[in-house]
């Protein structure tokens, strides 16, 4: 019945608009209503022309038939040079419109409190209230409770602070309630019990404390509960088992414990269960799965589950992630082919990582590995051979015990896990690369010598590098100095700059105190952990002055001690609108360092790309345009650190969990810890190098290569991983798996046949046939960017001309003239093979024509695929003749040399 009520509401506004598209406004109150508004705001002449009729003539303005103003939609409109420079939540205007049914300011910045007149005087026929993403601080005021007939509240993504006023329970209309993003705190108000008709709660991301109202089981109407990331304690109440209509129930990062309520095997129609990221304990029983037969999802890791799965989670044939990663878990997979493998989907995740699952892996259930897109069972106790055939791109498998891979765990390790519990374990085979049938004793203690010759070969070699560098420091060493304003500086990351330069920190942010961040971040409670990053862990918050904002925390002791200095150095150099927007920073503590970046609304792109359709939840999936976009945003990025920036800075760390997206799903590009100038170009002599070899730190060396063709290398596979859907690509470690899968997908991009590439779209992008030509050229893209030999990818700025025109990539010109035309064709499609797709062929007699200092990129993105073009004439060979094209890619120069 809600639903229905929300429908019939956008059907009548929806209609009134149509019907007044020929109406002329009657009411002198309303035009003297908008007026105002077009000047408070500052509206350009554009959208609402002064001598034109709104009614007819204004963006987002639509009346009655019989000419009253019911709909005011600012979202897209934007302000005049003068209203951008004060603007403010000046709205007073809407007073006069006294039939209004639906405002909406989404995106529309009106920073400022929301005035306590709101709710009083705006029109009783007020129905659609929507200020998300519009800038609003301060608090709810009471008196918007005032506005009796509102169906739809949603304050999303802004600042508002303080407690939600209970009297918002008054609202007895509401069917859509959405406060999320924003900084909110206290107690869920035990008043919304009175939301009989409320469909749709959405609370999450806020700093809401207390435990879970018993009230929310009241809410017999309720289809989606949303309470992600608050401080949420307590236990799971019982009576949300009561909520027959819940089809989303989302209750992950809160500190909420005890045992799952036996009540929520009563939630029929419960589509998706998450409770990641608390401390929930207990079994999971089998009358709870059992009693959910329309599970899609269910999230569960990070918390302290133990005993094993039950059966029952395998008869669910609509399951489409499972991600149970992060608990105490036990016991052995069922011996049975699973009933989800017989469903018509394919799954998109199952997660079984870091628990204590153990014994071998049957060939029968092994077959819900190809049911779902990724797979992840590492860091448990399975034993004996994995079965090769579900060794593939998709199954992630390390730290276990298994015979016939690498990556496993110590055989120690694994006999004392399995003696513990009283089983067997046949120890006498080592868990990790197996050894040939015969091989001695003594050919065991020859490799035992071997390898600690090497080993002791390398510390050689690592001690020369530690006293040359020790030897250079001393030399040419120097202090960190104050500025004559007395604001510290702190010496450079490494290789950012050239030793000897130093950051000053009052041009790089503001400076936060301990105490600050302590508070914002609620004493850094696991409750506002995001993540675990490679160079510090990663927390959300929100200042005292309510702005969100998340903060990096870095151990020196733990992580690489110059770590923040290089995203410092980096930010010296200025707030480049491509990288994520940096704040402040808090180096007061010796053994912590803090860095205070603007809070991200829509997350990192692999999250985005996770988030799958559910058609009757209302979620899409990312659509092309965004893709794109995205593509294009990091493209930019790369060009201010390639080209921009001297000496050209690289990356070194670009996937999809790297690319971070802000309301409008522009690109972000953050996890710069790893930054550093690239290493010296190919004419180098060994002893340059190694002198500047000398000038970064030993774990730096050991880390990605920094080159800028590296950054391409990986930028490539987010390329794929846009095009495809395939989730984890770029920020895969599995260098075999990895060369697997672009073996199977990159022969399916040639320069000649478009409908090839639709075997590798992901399923759940729609695009028409002129979206398709611009699919087809982002993977040539991809195709060229992922060429194993570094000197012949292309350059970052000559990939953003290919994004930016996507469709000069696979169309060919049409200039008049055969001869131009002829040419054109020539150095187009021609050269972009030879280029791009047809040099990928390996050989011994191939002249190699790559830096030296790109030897390790080499062995990192090496791969065994061949490619060979189809266009008329056959192999690759029949280009070898023809000019590259420069509109688009340059000719690279190992290609050129090839020619002569």
């Amino acid at each position: 019945m809600p639903r229905v009520v929300a429908a019939v509401v956008v059907f009548v506004v929806f209609a009134l608009w149509r019907a007044a598209a020929a109406q002329k406004l009657s009411s002198a109150t309303d035009l003297a209503g908008l007026y105002s508004l077009r000047a408070s705001l500052g509206l350009r002449a554009r959208d609402w022309p002064r001598r034109a009729d709104p009614c007819t003539s204004w963006t987002g303005v639509a009346c009655s038939a019989s000419g009253r103003v019911v709909r005011l939609d600012l979202s897209g409109l934007r302000r005049t040079r003068v209203g951008r420079l004060s603007p403010r939540f000046a709205v007073d205007g809407l007073r006069n419109l006294t039939r209004l049914v639906s405002f909406d300011a989404t995106g529309f910045a009106l920073p400022g409190p929301i005035p306590d007149w709101f709710g009083r005087e705006l029109a009783p026929t007020l129905a659609v209230l929507v200020l998300r993403d519009a800038s609003v601080v301060g608090s709810i005021p009471n008196s918007l409770s005032g506005a009796a007939g509102l169906a739809v509240l949603n304050l999303a993504g802004n600042a508002i602070m303080g407690n939600i006023p209970p009297t918002l329970g008054q609202l007895s209309n509401l069917t859509l309630l959405n406060l999320s993003r924003n900084a909110l705190s206290g107690p869920i108000p035990a008043s919304f019990a009175a939301l009989a008709n409320l469909s749709d709660l959405d609370l999450s991301s806020n700093s809401l404390s207390g435990s879970l109202p018993l009230a929310l089981g009241t809410l017999r109407a309720l289809k989606t509960l949303i309470l992600a990331n608050n401080n949420l304690t307590g236990s799971v109440p019982a009576q949300l088992g009561d909520l027959s209509s819940l089809a989303i129930l989302d209750l992950s990062f809160n500190s909420l414990a005890g045992s799952l309520p036996d009540d929520l095997e009563k939630l029929r129609g419960l589509q998706h269960l998450i409770l990641a990221n608390n401390s929930l304990t207990g079994i999971l029983t089998t009358g709870l799965l059992a009693g959910l037969p329309r599970l899609q999802s269910i999230k569960l890791s990070r918390n302290n589950f133990s005993g094993t799965l039950p059966d029952s989670l395998w008869s669910l044939l609509e399951l489409r992630l499972v991600d149970v990663s992060y608990n105490n878990l036990t016991g052995v997979l069922p011996d049975l082919v699973p009933a989800i493998v017989q469903g018509n989907d394919s799954g998109v995740l199952f997660d079984l990582s870091s628990n204590l699952y153990y014994g071998s892996i049957s060939s029968s259930f092994g077959s819900v590995f190809a049911k779902f897109a990724t797979v992840n069972i590492s860091d448990n106790y399975f034993k004996g051979r994995l079965p090769l055939d579900n060794a593939s791109s998709n199954v992630s498998f390390g730290l276990n015990c298994f015979k016939n891979t690498k990556n496993q765990r110590s055989p120690d390790d694994c006999l004392q896990f399995y003696s513990a519990r009283g089983l067997l374990y046949d120890g006498d085979d080592t868990p990790g690369t197996s050894l040939p049938s015969g091989t001695s004793k003594e050919g065991h203690r020859n490799l035992k010598y071997i390898l600690i010759g090497a080993f002791g070969g390398a510390l050689v070699l690592v001690i020369l590098v530690v006293l040359l560098v020790c030897c250079l420091k001393r030399s040419g060493g120097r202090k960190a100095e104050l500025d004559e304003n007395g604001a510290g500086a702190i010496p450079s990351g490494s290789g950012t700059q050239a030793p000897g330069v130093s950051v000053n920190l009052s041009n790089v942010g503001e400076a936060f105190s301990y105490e600050q961040l302590f508070r914002a971040t609620l004493d850094f409670s696991d409750a506002n952990l995001i993540k675990k990053g490679h160079s510090g862990d990663i927390y959300h918050g929100a200042l005292d002055t309510g702005i969100p904002v998340v903060v990096k925390r870095m151990d020196v002791r733990k992580f690489r001690e110059e770590a923040h200095a290089a995203e410092l150095d980096l930010f010296s150099k200025g707030l480049h609108e491509r990288l994520v927007p940096f704040m402040g920073h808090c180096l007061e503590n010796e053994n912590e360092k803090f860095l205070v970046y603007k809070y991200v609304p829509n997350g990192d792109l692999y999250m985005v790309l996770q988030a799958k359709p559910e058609p009757e939840e209302g979620l899409q999936s990312l659509d092309w345009i965004k893709r794109l976009k995205i593509a294009t945003g990091i493209a930019q990025a790369l060009c201010y650190l390639h080209h921009d920036c001297s000496p050209p800075l690289v990356h070194r760390d670009i996937q999809a969990s790297s690319v971070l997206l802000d309301d409008k799903f522009e690109v972000r590009l953050g996890s710069l810890s790893e930054v550093c100038a690239q290493e010296g170009e190919a004419h180098q002599k060994a002893i340059t190098r190694l002198l500047r070899m000398s000038q970064v730190s030993v774990q730096n060396m050991s880390g990605p290569p920094a080159t800028c063709a590296y950054d391409i290398y990986c930028f490539g596979k987010v390329l794929l991983e846009l095009i495809t859907g395939k989730l984890g690509i770029s920020g895969s470690n599995d260098v075999d798996a990895m060369n697997e899968w672009l073996d199977h997908t990159l022969p399916h991009i040639n320069m000649y046949e478009k409908e090839a590439v639709t075997k590798i779209v992901d399923p759940f992008l729609m695009v028409d046939e002129d979206h398709l030509e611009e699919v087809w050229a982002m993977a040539i893209v991809a195709k060229s960017c992922l060429n194993p030999k570094p000197n012949r990818r292309p350059q970052a700025r000559h990939i953003l001309t290919a994004l930016e025109n996507p469709l000069k990539v696979v169309r060919q010109d049409t200039t008049t003239g055969s001869a131009a035309t002829l040419t054109t064709m020539t150095s187009s499609r021609g050269s972009w093979n030879l280029a791009f797709m047809g040099s990928w062929r390996r050989s011994s007699s191939e002249t190699m024509c790559v830096a030296p200092g790109q030897a390790r990129e080499d062995q990192a993105v090496k791969w065994s695929g061949t490619t060979k073009s189809q266009g008329s004439g056959g192999g690759e060979q029949s280009f070898s003749r023809k000019r590259l094209s420069k509109e688009i890619f340059p000719e690279p120069s190992c290609v050129r040399d090839m020619e002569d």
